[in-house]
């Protein structure tokens, strides 16, 4: 049976993750090592109420800045998936700029942290710490 060009299309938009009940949702994307990760900070920290929540901010030489970080609220206009148990926040302001972002946990002899993949950012600076 051939797929129509419509169902080829939907299956590879098709993220990771599910939607949480009663929240909006987004198209950021964690990756399993990264999932297992922040569960083991969670985990370190002892505390199960906390979610990552990942945010844009002025700043840096580019001009904006990824922020990643622990919080135990949900504002207004948050948007929220769940990955292996993880729940992930996204502000209303950084939906639009981490549209299909995919963040991974890299842990090697020469790198360890978070890496963001952002198809949104048309550049960063030498540092990598910023994009535009």
């Amino acid at each position: 049976m051939m797929s129509t060009p419509t169902q080829e299309t939907a299956e590879k938009t098709q993220i990771r993750g599910n939607e949480v009940e009663g929240h909006k949702t987004h198209k950021v994307e964690i990756s399993e090592a990264a999932a297992e990760k922040v569960s083991s900070l969670l985990e370190q920290e002892g505390r199960e109420d906390l979610r990552l929540r990942v945010a844009v901010q002025p700043g840096g030489c580019s001009g904006l800045i990824y922020q990643l970080y622990f919080d135990e609220r949900t504002l207004d206009g948050d948007a929220l998936r769940e990955f292996d148990g993880v729940q992930v926040i996204v502000d209303k302001m950084s939906v639009p700029y981490l549209e299909d972002a995919k963040i991974d946990f890299e842990d090697s002899i020469s790198k360890q942290g978070f890496t963001i993949d952002n198809p949104n950012a048309g550049g960063s600076c030498a540092c990598g710490d910023s994009f535009h």
